[in-house]
Formats: C-alpha cells, sequence, structure tokens
C-alpha cells in the first residue's frame, strides 16, 4: 500500500494518475450539452448505496469509470452558459491549477513551520485585498471556508469590541434580505433570540436608513448596545447593494460596529467599470469578501478583512505545542492567531495565480460582463408581459415571476412557477434557482457566467414559461 503515497519515489505513478483523471474531467467539460442530466435521488442513490467501500478496485481507470457513473455523469456543472440557479462560478482555468498544485503539497496555512511561503502569499493577498476596499495601513485578515464563517468571526470581534459584559444587551442590525448567517451567528454567539433587529428595506431591496436611525435611537434609549450593523453588499436574493455611505454615517453617530458583508459584491472591488457601486466600504470595520462568488474562483476561496488588526486578538489562542506565546515577540507568522480554524488549506494559492496570470483586470473585466448581461436580461423581463421581475439589477441577479395572463389566484400562479422550476431542473435543460418575495414564489437568474448570453437567457424563459403553461392547461383539465 506504500506505493499509494505520494513521494519522491511514486512521484511518476502521481503524474499518470493525476493526467488520467484530468482527461476524463477535460472530456466530460468538452462533451456537456447541458448543466444537468435530471438525474433523480432514486434513481442515484441506489447505484451509490451498491458499491461496498471495503472492497476496493485496485484500479485507477476502474474507479474513474466508477466515478463516471455515480459523479461525473450527472453532476451540476456551472460552466455551462445555462446553470443560472445560485451563486456558483464558473472557474478560471489559473485558480483550478493553483487547486492542483495546493493539493499535491499540501501546506497547512495554521503555522509557519507547516506553510512558510503559503504564509506570506495569504498575507500579501491579505493586504492586497484590503489595499482594494481602503482599510487603511493597519487592517489585516485571514483566509476562511467562507462567507459565513466570515460573518461568525467578524461578529465574533464586534461581541468583544461592545462596551458591554452583558450579552443580553447587545443588538444586531441587519436588513431584512441580508444572509441567515447574521441570524444564525448571533445564535452561536450566545446572544438572544431577540438579538437581530430586522431593518426593512426600500423598492430596490436595500437598507432604509431611516429605519436603521430610529432603531439605532430605540436601542439606545431602551439601554441596549448596538454591537453592530450588518450592511450587505450584495444581498443573495436581489444583488442589491445597501447605502454604505449612510450607513457608515450613522454607526460612527453611535459608535458601532460596521461590518459590510460583501461575499457576492466583492467582485466590484476588482471591477474596471462599477467600483463606485461599493462606495462606503472602506469606512468598515470588517468586511466578507467570497472571492469563489464573484472571483472566479473553485470553492472554497473566502476572507474576512479588518480595519484595525489588534481586533483579532479576540480569535487568538496560544498552546504550546503550536504556536506558544514566545513566538508572538520572535516575530513568527502564524495564520492560527487570526483564524477559528486550526488546520487550513493553502486557499490562497488559486487567487494568487490567477492574479498573476490574469490581472485584477482580467477578473474584474469577466466580472463585469455579468453585471452587464444581468442589465439586459432586466429589460427583456421588463419587456416580456409574460413575467413580472422584481427589482433593476444592482449587480448579477434577476428576480421574476412568471404570470399568465388567463389566471388570477395568487396561489395557483405560485404552483405554476414553482411546476416550472421543478420541471426545468428534471429536464435538465436549464438549472434556475426560487425564492419568495411578500410571501409569493419567484425564480431568480443569479448570473455569473461571462459565456452566458442574451438569447440564452430568452430561450430559458421560454421554457419556463412553456413549463408553466403546460401545468396550468393540466391543472384546468383536472379541473373539468
Amino acid at each position: 500500500m506504500r506505493s499509494h503515497l505520494l513521494n519522491d519515489t511514486t512521484a511518476e505513478q502521481y503524474r499518470r494518475s493525476v493526467t488520467e483523471g484530468i482527461e476524463r474531467v477535460a472530456t466530460k467539460l468538452a462533451t456537456t450539452k447541458r448543466p444537468f442530466t435530471g438525474v433523480t435521488v432514486d434513481s442515484l442513490a441506489p447505484v451509490i448505496d451498491a458499491i461496498d467501500l471495503d472492497k476496493p478496485l485496485h484500479d485507477t481507470a476502474a474507479v474513474l469509470d466508477e466515478l463516471e457513473d455515480v459523479y461525473l455523469r450527472d453532476a451540476v456543472y456551472f460552466h455551462h452558459p445555462r446553470y443560472l440557479a445560485h451563486l456558483n462560478c464558473p472557474v478560471v482555468i489559473p485558480a483550478v491549477l493553483g487547486e492542483a498544485v495546493l493539493s499535491a503539497v499540501n501546506s497547512s496555512l495554521d503555522t509557519w513551520d507547516q506553510s512558510a511561503g503559503g504564509t506570506l502569499i495569504e498575507r500579501k493577498l491579505i493586504d492586497w485585498t484590503t489595499a482594494r476596499i481602503g482599510l487603511g495601513p493597519a487592517a489585516d485578515g485571514v483566509f476562511t471556508s467562507g462567507g459565513s464563517q466570515s460573518n461568525l468571526q467578524a461578529l465574533l470581534l464586534a461581541r468583544e469590541e461592545a462596551k458591554t459584559d452583558s450579552l443580553a444587551k447587545l443588538r444586531i442590525f441587519a436588513s431584512e434580505v441580508s444572509h441567515f448567517s447574521v441570524k444564525k451567528s448571533a445564535k452561536l454567539l450566545g446572544l438572544s433570540a431577540d438579538a437581530v433587529v430586522s431593518i426593512p428595506v426600500d423598492h430596490d431591496k436595500r437598507m432604509q436608513t431611516v429605519a436603521l436611525a430610529r432603531e439605532l435611537e430605540r436601542c439606545a434609549e431602551a439601554g441596549l448596545v448596538p454591537m453592530a450593523v450588518v450592511a450587505t453588499a450584495g444581498t443573495t436574493d436581489f444583488g442589491s447593494i445597501d447605502p454604505l455611505p449612510e450607513i457608515a454615517e450613522l454607526c460612527g453617530q453611535y459608535e458601532t460596529w460596521m461590518h459590510v458583508d460583501a461575499a457576492y459584491g466583492c467582485g466590484l472591488l476588482a471591477s474596471v467599470k462599477y467600483r463606485d457601486r461599493v462606495d462606503g466600504i472602506e469606512r468598515a470595520d470588517s468586511v466578507t469578501v467570497d472571492y469563489h462568488k464573484s472571483f472566479f474562483q473553485p470553492v472554497s476561496s473566502s476572507a474576512v478583512l479588518v480595519r484595525d488588526a489588534a481586533t483579532l486578538r479576540h480569535a487568538t489562542y496560544h498552546a504550546e505545542y503550536l504556536n506558544p506565546r514566545r513566538m508572538v515577540t520572535e516575530r513568527i507568522p502564524n495564520q492560527v492567531d487570526k483564524s477559528l480554524q486550526t488546520t487550513r488549506r493553502f486557499d490562497a494559492l488559486k487567487l494568487w495565480m490567477t492574479l498573476r496570470v490574469m490581472g485584477a483586470d482580467g477578473i474584474g473585466q469577466l466580472f463585469d460582463e455579468v453585471v452587464d448581461l444581468a442589465a439586459e436580461g432586466w429589460k427583456l423581463l421588463a419587456a416580456d408581459p409574460r413575467f413580472d421581475v422584481v427589482v433593476e439589477p444592482s449587480l448579477s441577479t434577476l428576480v421574476f415571476r412568471y404570470i399568465p395572463a388567463a389566471v388570477t389566484d395568487p396561489a395557483e400562479i405560485d404552483r405554476a412557477n414553482l411546476y416550472a422550476r421543478k420541471a426545468l431542473f428534471a429536464s435538465g435543460d436549464a438549472v434556475v434557482a426560487g425564492t419568495k418575495v411578500a410571501g409569493r414564489h419567484y425564480l431568480k437568474f443569479t448570473l455569473l457566467n461571462p459565456e452566458t448570453t442574451t438569447a440564452d437567457i430568452a430561450a430559458v424563459l421560454d421554457l419556463i414559461a412553456g413549463h408553466a403553461e403546460q401545468y396550468l392547461g393540466e391543472s384546468l383539465d383536472r379541473a373539468c
């Protein structure tokens, strides 16, 4: 079994095995005609359940053949231009190369003696990102597993910086369309059930700052402590961007930590055309970025950034076997001193490779393309009497609903939209997401693929309308 260990004696076997795997994936990418096959749980689960993991195949080619049946054939392929569902981006080749390198070397980014150059590369990328945001010379941060972890760590720091010892008094303010991880983080941080105050949004799904000011004042009058305001730069459902400068003013007035969840909208930091849409982000105390959303990176690649590096001390613990306190005075850079994680992948390498090959403008141009595409898609929807579109996009998300001419019952329209989404997914022709707006079912395009065209959008809208009409026709037949 030692022949399977990656080392100096098995380097050639490693080259052959990985090359064979890459060939299989490359062939799949080149020949995939739909984003999904439409496979069902009931048909795929028995195939996987029948595999006896205690009986290995002892042959890489045979395992890859099996993998074709249990994964590759039926995977949901985000690179396909008609995958329009969630915040999953197609990935750039330099990042995939970085993934291959980091997996083989397998550095752990918790301590210098496990990563050396990896530590310095991650730190360089943190400095690059904080400079793009404009957080100032004292800024710092660390890579994380994703936006939820970044939001959790940011709110942990805000809790520790709050001017009270009573957790029951702490309040977090976030818009009603903010990410669910805000409420989840509050619970994990031991805050009360009513700790998160939901702020209403305007017609464009942006936080209403007048309402925020009113709630901050109520908080102060009640003797409660405003722990943090979470502004969102790219909400999951609408891609809306909260009014960051106005929120920053209120945070300054009430001495409240300002966190910006830019997990989605961080692509604007590299934008050639639309950087001004996140003006005000430079005034944040902390920022979440997900490179694996709008920097075209493989999962996972995320970071939490802070204005004041000293606040990261709230995540610091010293263990004699890992990062003893003396290492601080010896100026040994251990990233575990900043992180909620201990063992941690060298995910920063993917972004490093991307920037060194493509440059920031290259990333920004790709993101600008999908922002422009969403604007064109909104025009299509706004001009199509079959659909109701919710808001004009700030980023690359479109939320809409099929509205049949002959049906007025909102519940029946709900069912038609739900059916259309499920039928489209089952066909494998396209993948779209869904959400609720004012209690009603809507559909959602999250456009992150520059290869998607307005013709693709128009074709998928026709498919959605066709499935909805089929449902309504069958429903009418049943009623008769």
